[in-house]
């Protein structure tokens, strides 16, 4: 496949984005003050604060500020320019300062997939919250505390068993559980399909239940099937049926008198090319564009210079009779994912398209020569490699902080929130 990783030669560098190879040198800062350094906790980070990226303790999660700011500039304008909300779903990132660049500062409007991020996104003063997940049984009270303490804590359904939950427990006076109907058209994960005749007949119950407990905010669908897609004209053609579909949908309810406000969609790819059609909704709720990826690289979603993420990881070891480098970068680190998509392997090495990552254990990465006998002596140990990871949303999931960068200077630290 063509773009980063494809026709085995690699990514091409995005500047500022991360380091090349360290030189010699490189492998010294693994000595002195450095190593001390190191042996801190990496959830300390202040002590990394204007360092150079070859200096961190690897592996470690590094994001160019600029790259990421101008992924979350563009994919606002492109809202703007339909004339549709951005509500950015957050889970790829789960920082404070992610969800800020992606609301373009106005802390309002966002997506999350877990409770734990939205008591932390809540915390720091965010609101209008939507939970995009389909509501578990055995955690109405937690989301109805998040109801109750904010402006617009929303919440999804796709079945009729998740009204009779929200029936069991009503919310304090003057509020009331605000409710996004789950559509499935097409991705095959959660949602009711709109042609399903339950579909409407869910949709009407959630209208006409009690206005002061619940009021029908939405639908909202992702069109995550757009990940199957082999380059932009497809992925259109997804987000163009998604849209149809959805909108046929609202088109339904109103018709049988049911007041549906809101209409959504969103997946990267199909955010990240938007048809003209998608005017016609409300909003989109992309998430992974922040960062972007690999995987995002090769379907065309975009250049391989709006990937913001690298991991960064140290050679420790050198073995001539397998023709391989180990580096301290395994599979708590970087995504299992992509090896199957990628020549390159689990990742593309910045700068190295003639090197493949082969394996990983929990801690150790295998690299080895596309072809032909590794240069054992470009690669000293101690010397540091770029990963440009396949899928960012995962890899960043192993990171308890990311170092955030501009030309290859620790400039911020960002802390994401764990937890479910």
């Amino acid at each position: 496949m063509d773009g980063a990783g494809g026709g085995g030669r690699g990514a091409p560098v995005a500047p500022g984005a991360g380091p090349r190879v360290s030189s010699p040198a490189g492998a010294a800062a693994l000595g002195g003050e450095t190593e001390a350094l190191a042996t801190e906790p990496q959830q300390q980070g202040s002590t990394w604060l204007g360092r150079r990226l070859e200096e961190l303790p690897t592996p470690a999660l590094a994001v160019a500020e600029a790259t990421a700011r101008r992924n979350a500039e563009r994919m606002l304008e492109r809202c703007r320019a339909l004339g549709v909300r951005l509500r950015p779903h957050v889970k790829t990132h789960k920082t404070l300062e992610g969800a800020a660049l992606a609301t373009g500062g106005t802390r309002r409007g966002i997506v999350v997939s877990t409770l734990a991020e939205a008591r932390f996104f809540a915390a720091a003063g965010f609101d209008d919250i939507l939970y995009a997940y389909p509501l578990p049984a055995g955690r109405l009270e937690e989301c109805a505390a998040l109801a109750e303490r904010l402006d617009a804590f929303q919440v999804l359904l796709d079945s009729p068993g998740g009204l009779a939950l929200l029936r069991q427990r009503p919310l304090a006076p003057g509020k009331r559980w605000l409710v996004w109907l789950k559509l499935d058209c097409g991705n095959a994960r959660a949602g009711i399909r709109p042609t399903d005749a339950g579909a409407l007949e869910l949709a009407r119950a959630i209208a006409e239940e009690a206005p002061a407990e619940v009021t029908l905010v939405g639908v909202y669908a992702h069109c995550g099937d757009t990940y199957r897609c082999g380059g932009v004209p497809e992925i259109q053609a997804v987000a163009r049926a998604t849209t149809a579909a959805v909108l046929d949908f609202v088109a339904a309810l109103r018709q049988a008198g049911v007041p549906c406000p809101q209409a959504g969609i969103g997946s990267t790819p199909s955010c990240s090319h938007p048809v003209p059609e998608m005017s016609q909704l409300t909003e989109l709720h992309p998430g992974n564009y922040i960062f972007y990826d690999l995987q995002q690289t090769l379907l065309g979603s975009c250049r391989p210079e709006d990937v913001a993420l690298r991991v960064l990881t140290r050679v420790v070891g050198h073995y001539p009779h397998r023709n391989q480098l180990l580096v301290d970068c395994g599979w708590t680190a970087l995504s299992l994912h992509g090896q199957s998509q990628l020549p390159t392997g689990f990742a593309a090495v910045e700068g190295h398209p003639e090197l493949r990552l082969v394996g990983m254990t929990q801690e150790h990465g295998q690299l080895e020569a596309v072809a032909g006998s590794l240069d054992f002596g470009r690669f000293p140990v101690g010397s540091v490699l770029a990963l440009i990871p396949f899928h960012a949303c995962a890899t960043a999931a192993m990171h308890p902080v990311y170092y955030v960068h501009t030309e290859g200077k620790v400039v911020a630290l960002w802390h994401p929130v764990r937890g479910w």
